[in-house]
């Protein structure tokens, strides 16, 4: 069972280099995000009161509506948590190809791990996935319902719009360039679904996509990355997001990120863990938000 979702709030880190790496792309969704790390608070975030007795009972229905495994939060927070538990393994693959590809008496290496740009498309491909399948937990629709999900992107506030524009940017951007949504659909289509199958990393998490088999899973994959393909390039062009400006953000969090931008990436995905955090931010939000409406 998990843990409750007090806790879970509570024992959120107000430091470190997550928190920092968030803090460095604010101004991709200005005003929106606040690294919340207090239940209470979160409470009175959400309901806008003060009053003791109210966030008292709001806590409590939130506590037993998580609680509950039927309602779908615990899923949803299974998926933002399995989905960040396996992204050190894919910035340690990433980067163990690049050490592959520039020191010569380790090309060898080079047989036994993806290149860094597949790597990459099935972190964003995956990332991509775990997120369409927890909103619809959290919603109680159907896990592929894809066109619910993209219509309410335009609703998406706080953590949740947070999480997509750190996803647009580090794990989209930065490694595959501003066409990284055609870009990774390509990478995915040329390595199908037998290498997707070899890919340890999508083993790890495959019981949380959508399909009765490999091949259909890569196609829901696919399909996630192609509908989001509007909403991702109009994001990119209203923010003003670039290559140099996530670069110059995300480079001085910390003396890690440095050199090349696919080594920044892969650095970034082994030393933080965005999703769940902004993750277990979103459930709690919305259980507080549906118990606010119930007490």
């Amino acid at each position: 069972m998990a843990q409750p979702i007090y806790k879970l709030i509570d024992d959120l880190p107000k430091r470190g280099l997550t928190p920092a790496l968030l803090g460095s792309l604010d101004w991709v969704v200005p005003g929106e995000y606040t690294n919340i790390t207090n239940f209470e608070e979160m409470i009175q975030s959400v309901t806008g009161s003060a009053d003791q007795a109210h966030i008292q009972r709001v806590g409590e229905r939130a506590i037993y509506l998580f609680n509950d495994p039927s309602q779908g939060y615990q899923r949803a927070l299974w998926l933002y948590q399995t989905i960040d538990s396996t992204q050190a393994l894919a910035g340690t693959m990433s980067f163990v190809s690049k050490i592959a590809e520039n020191i010569s008496f380790l090309s060898f290496l080079d047989r036994l791990t993806p290149k860094a740009d597949t790597t990459q498309a099935v972190d964003l491909g995956l990332k991509l996935v775990a997120e369409i399948v927890a909103f619809c937990s959290l919603n109680g629709i159907p896990g592929d319902s894809v066109g619910d999900f993209v219509e309410s992107l335009s609703d998406y506030r706080h953590e949740a719009l947070m999480r997509m524009g750190a996803l647009v940017c580090v794990d989209g951007v930065l490694p595959l360039g501003p066409d990284f949504i055609s870009k990774a659909l390509g990478m995915l289509d040329k390595s199908g679904a037998s290498d997707l199958a070899s890919s340890e990393r999508f083993q790890r998490v495959r019981g949380l996509i959508p399909g009765e088999s490999t091949k259909e899973q890569l196609s829901f994959i696919e399909k996630g990355l192609e509908s989001i393909s509007g909403w991702a390039t109009s994001f990119v062009s209203q923010h003003g997001v670039t290559v140099e400006k996530i670069a110059g953000s995300v480079k001085g969090v910390s003396d890690r990120w440095e050199g090349s931008l696919d080594w920044v990436s892969a650095a970034i995905d082994m030393t933080t863990d965005y999703y769940e955090h902004t993750g277990i931010q979103t459930v709690a939000r919305q259980c507080i938000r549906r118990a606010a409406a119930e007490v």
